[in-house]
């Protein structure tokens, strides 16, 4: 029923005679099925609960609205007729609700399906409500402008109508998993496609009790949430469990706790264990309840081979895969092992074997070799990436004063401008953008995917318009030339106070932190690994180039090519897991509570 019905929360508003306000009946847990009558008309039906009669309305084209601002959070509303009755559509699953109003919008403006005909003798009466048909071929090409009444159409965002990216097999598994309601972990080397997973798997749950966080601003950026830490509201977790209880019982925090149904952490290699301990016991505290973590599903994702999480010099490493609870809150463990960011089986290999910390001698050969590459191509340089931040920044600043011309800035435009500095934590643009003409830039959000402008794309400022904003022209290395706009980031503050920045999508490029680099896809890097000071390190930065060609390794050391014992421990268990349960990994969603693996 894909496409065609809907269970979400419905609140059904009639008009009253007089001035009287609107009679309102809501329905939670309610079925929205799109249909046809006997005549062949249109019909939206809304079956609730607890047997109470459906509630059907007729869809004339002319006389439907649809409201569909709010659709990315989940929330729609559809005006049905000239009196005004208007039934509201929230906690959807963002992804079905985009493609229930489209499917509506376009059977709804193509009319009846074929002229109604009087039912001959002995001939079955037709059916009072029959479930629509789904989107054929026919249906996209006569698709229709917009509906009467001026409201934005219901189609989707620029981004979905970009050519689809499909789930491959293993994708589909997991996010199966999500839907069987199980607490699941997912993994897999860099380029597997984790965050576009994750992101689907963001877009099939409802918004309302469904809170996406990540061990970073930046990493929650990408996946619209907001920080492990900021949902958690137990500051950095060390405090006593009863004093971290009490910090999780304020008003606000406590509420989400309690309204949480599924909790995402993405990078979740870079969540100390002891920290996903307390979590734990706050969770059954706060919400009282005796099951793993309040009875709250987790959908954790990240590679425990990348980046370890952030410890004081005296502190030791724990992972999470080392806490106490993190056995009995994981029901199933998932590996994704098809490498999409690139394409050469050379190069995937090499990198396979830098992600478990080997350098042999022909890994070695091959990235000492990249210090000869070329790494300039059509005025575009390649991006250093760096192990400190300070570097990125005086880097940056220092090529962009020695270009002569005039200097461009971009203030940004805040929702809040009191909270600027946890924008500042969560967005991947600055306040302030500053550009001058042949400034190496990179996007910092996926713009054109079919076009090759998506997030990490790297690109020269090649002039600016005349116009009083006077917006960068771009050329990237795609071979696109474009007028770069302004592009809005939203994402969620304190108490789930929705936050947002309006900027322009750019970042200086001469320098980037490996820290900041981790999800992205770069076009052509320089990478020196001289100060590498962290397990993993070398791979995540490595693994930001899409092809061996637009590597360039300088001053390479083998010795910094490595793999935390313990982590490699664990994926060798996974491994050895997985070959004793080879036959039951397409029964993961049974009713026991065994851990089933599925990994490369």
């Amino acid at each position: 029923m894909e496409d065609v019905g809907l269970r979400c929360t419905v609140a059904v508003e009639q008009p009253l005679p007089g001035a009287q306000a609107p009679r309102r009946r809501v329905m939670r847990g309610a079925l929205v099925l799109l249909g046809r009558n006997e005549l062949r008309r249109p019909v939206l039906r809304v079956v609730g609960g607890g047997g109470a009669p459906a509630l059907s309305f007729a869809l004339a084209g002319d006389a439907v609205r649809l409201f569909t601002r709010f659709a990315g959070e989940g929330r729609a509303a559809v005006r049905v007729g000239p009196g005004g009755a208007q039934v509201l559509l929230s906690d959807c699953p963002p992804d079905a609700l985009r493609r229930f109003l489209r499917l509506l919008r376009l059977k709804v403006t193509a009319g009846p399906r074929g002229a109604p005909r009087s039912p001959r003798l002995l001939e079955r009466p037709p059916p009072a409500f029959a479930v629509i048909s789904p989107l054929q071929e026919r249906d996209l090409l006569r698709a229709p402008g917009r509906l009467r009444g001026g409201e934005r159409p219901a189609e989707e965002p620029r981004a979905e109508r970009r050519p689809p990216t499909r789930l491959s097999a293993e994708q589909e598994a997991v996010l199966d998993a999500v839907r069987s309601g199980k607490s699941i972990f997912f993994t897999g080397c860099a380029g597997t496609g984790k965050s576009f997973l994750l992101k689907k798997i963001v877009g099939s749950l409802p918004p309302k009790s469904t809170y996406a966080t990540a061990s970073t601003g930046v990493a929650a950026c990408h996946i619209g949430g907001t920080t492990l830490h900021a949902f958690a509201g137990i500051g950095s977790g060390k405090a006593s469990l009863e004093q971290c209880i009490q910090l999780a019982e304020r008003p606000g925090v406590r509420q989400h706790w309690l309204a949480c149904q599924h909790l995402i952490i993405d990078e979740i290699s870079m969540v100390d264990g002891k920290f996903f301990d307390r979590l734990e016991a706050v969770a059954r505290a706060v919400r009282k309840r005796d099951e793993p973590f309040g009875g709250i599903q987790l959908i954790i994702c990240g590679d425990f081979l990348q980046l370890p999480p952030v410890c004081k010099a005296n502190e030791e490493t724990k992972f999470c895969f080392q806490a106490k609870s993190w056995r009995k809150c994981i029901h199933i463990n998932m590996e994704l092992t098809e490498v999409r960011r690139q394409t050469d089986k050379t190069f995937v290999s090499l990198l396979s074997a830098v992600r478990l910390g080997r350098c042999t001698e022909e890994v070695t050969r091959q990235l000492m070799q990249t210090a000869a590459n070329r790494s300039e191509r059509d005025g575009i340089l390649a991006t250093r990436l760096c192990t400190h931040k300070d570097d990125v920044e005086i880097t940056n600043e220092r090529r962009l004063q020695q270009l002569s011309g005039e200097v461009h800035t971009f203030e940004a435009l805040d929702s809040d401008p009191m909270l600027v500095k946890l924008i500042d934590a969560q967005c991947p643009v600055g306040g302030r953008v500053e550009l001058k003409l042949g400034a190496q830039v990179m996007l910092a959000k996926n713009l054109d995917v079919s076009q090759g402008l998506v997030n990490g794309a790297r690109g020269v400022v090649v002039g600016f318009e005349s116009e009083q904003k006077g917006l960068p022209k771009v050329r990237f290395l795609c071979g696109v030339t474009q007028v770069i706009k302004m592009e809005k980031w939203v994402f969620k503050g304190p108490s789930g106070v929705h936050l947002s920045r309006q900027q322009l999508p750019l970042k200086l490029a001469w320098a980037i932190s490996i820290h900041k680099s981790q999800g992205m896809s770069l076009d052509c890097v320089e990478i020196s690994l001289s100060r590498v000071f962290e397990s993993g390190q070398a791979y995540v930065a490595l693994s930001r180039a899409r092809s061996l060609a637009g590597l360039r390794v300088l001053d390479f050391d083998p010795k910094v090519v490595r793999a935390d014992p313990s982590v490699l421990q664990f994926y060798r268990q996974l491994r050895h897991h997985q070959l004793l349960t080879q036959d039951s990994l397409h029964t993961h969603s049974g009713a026991d509570e065994k851990e089933n693996w599925k990994c490369s």
